[in-house]
């Protein structure tokens, strides 16, 4: 190991696969090194079942029952893509998407007053919707038209706000909308995860319920896609693009120590070999003494079989259970796939109830979630901590990604992404630099 690297990623999780791409496709000179035999770290999909059994130390599952082990690919931290969202553009940008395939999620759903409705997002499923009754449907329609009119370099479209002053809560009150649409228009749309928001200007709010919007126009059903065989194929194609760009990768590998001159990196340390580079990224993982913990996530992974009652027998969903619909300070996360994106045996679905934990008692704070998936054949829990880096890497030149939240889409780890490789270039990344294989266009 005697080369000097311009960066050395650490771990195989999504997030340090995908900055390993950019990376390599921006022309630095790469080592991409993980301590495990597998891609994926904390993200990874697990094959066979059996595995995913035997590591929440579960009795061995009978294949008269759950069907082929193999068939099974059930993601630790399963999220969904949002189609127009960042990381899909990244994925048709660098070509990743020539090593997958995607399918549509069926449905997204919010939670009220303890039922499931579908997320109204124009202006015939608003006033469709049962959500809302018949004035407060027309208030919504007319928001949604702003909402969809609006541009931030043209006042005409401003309709008697200020981008710049106007806050979200002010902007709710001029279309008169009510709590329980404000509530599922922040979360259900907007996505955040928190009433933060509200205080905060108008143009952050409207861009996302644009891109909900945006990305439910592509393919009909949901704003959301999902890979086929799971998530554990996006960290590989990544892996597969930074080699083609002149990345290096070596998975079960050791790190035993991040080399420091001063306060700056100067290599990574395996056993009694030294590689010198310029940079590092990692997972929290890789260095307890640089990260805090602010916060844990529950995660429970649900085998049923049978979809989700009250969907229309979707195959897929996203469910949010705002945070006021149960008394809480944040939103509940239900997802379920199935086995048409092959990670289940045949009539099989696996779904997934998460949220920041708030209470002494984890478990009790998913009920809400749990209660709507009807019966549930097996289930793994994990509480996870939430880590975010102490040092931003400005001086010692080693960048952190904070942990994965309970989210069950992909915006809050894209923006991980784009923010760590701006801190570590200095420039966003172009998009431009990036040459498809064989004259390939975008999709």
């Amino acid at each position: 190991m005697d080369e000097e690297y311009d960066a050395v990623v650490l771990g195989t999780g999504l997030k340090e696969c995908i900055i390993s791409g950019m990376l390599s496709v921006s022309g630095k000179k790469v080592l991409h090194i993980d301590r495990n035999k597998y891609y994926g770290g904390e993200s990874a999909s697990i094959t066979p079942l059996a595995d995913l059994f035997e590591r929440f130390q579960a009795p061995a599952p009978d294949e008269t029952t759950y069907g082929k082990g193999r068939d099974w690919n059930v993601d630790l931290i399963p999220k969904f893509l949002m189609a127009n969202g960042s990381l899909v553009k990244l994925l048709i940008k660098t070509g990743v998407t020539r090593y997958l395939e995607f399918k549509s999620v069926e449905g997204s759903y919010v939670y009220k007053s303890g039922k499931i409705y579908k997320v109204p997002v124009d202006q015939k499923e608003a006033l469709a919707s049962d959500l809302m009754g018949m004035f407060e449907k027309r208030r919504f329609r007319n928001f949604l038209c702003f909402v969809q009119d609006f541009d931030e370099n043209d006042p005409a479209t401003w309709k008697g706000v200020d981008p710049k002053r106007t806050t979200v809560s002010e902007l709710y009150d001029k279309f008169g909308l009510d709590k329980n649409t404000q509530d599922f228009t922040g979360h259900a749309l907007a996505l955040y995860r928190d009433d933060d928001y509200l205080s905060t200007t108008l143009s952050e709010t409207i861009r996302r319920i644009k891109l909900y919007s945006d990305s439910l126009a592509r393919y009909g059903k949901s704003p959301y896609l999902y890979p086929m065989y799971g998530l554990g194929e996006l960290p590989q194609g990544f892996a597969r693009l930074s080699a083609i760009y002149g990345g290096t990768y070596m998975l079960d590998k050791p790190v035993d120590e991040i080399v420091f001159e001063g306060d700056k990196i100067v290599g990574v340390r395996s056993g009694s070999e030294v590689v010198r580079c310029k940079q590092v990224y990692c997972d929290p993982s890789y260095v307890p003494d640089r990260v805090k913990k602010i916060g844990q996530v529950i995660r429970c992974i649900c085998l049923l079989d049978h979809p989700i009652p009250n969907i229309k027998d979707a195959l897929s969903c996203q469910i949010i259970i705002p945070q006021k619909q149960v008394n809480r300070k944040s939103d509940i996360y239900v997802s379920q796939v199935s086995y048409t994106h092959q990670v289940a045996a045949k009539g099989w679905f696996v779904a997934m109830v998460s949220t920041t934990v708030e209470t002494s008692d984890p478990e009790a704070e998913i009920r809400p979630g749990l209660e709507l998936l009807g019966r549930i054949r097996q289930k793994f829990v994990t509480v996870s901590d939430y880590f975010v880096p102490t040092d931003l890497g400005n001086d010692s030149q080693l960048f952190i990604s904070t942990s994965y939240d309970a989210t069950t889409h992909f915006e809050t780890v894209c923006n991980d992404v784009l923010e760590i490789f701006k801190r570590g270039t200095g420039e966003d990344f172009d998009f431009s630099k990036v040459k498809l294989e064989g004259g390939e266009e975008e999709q």
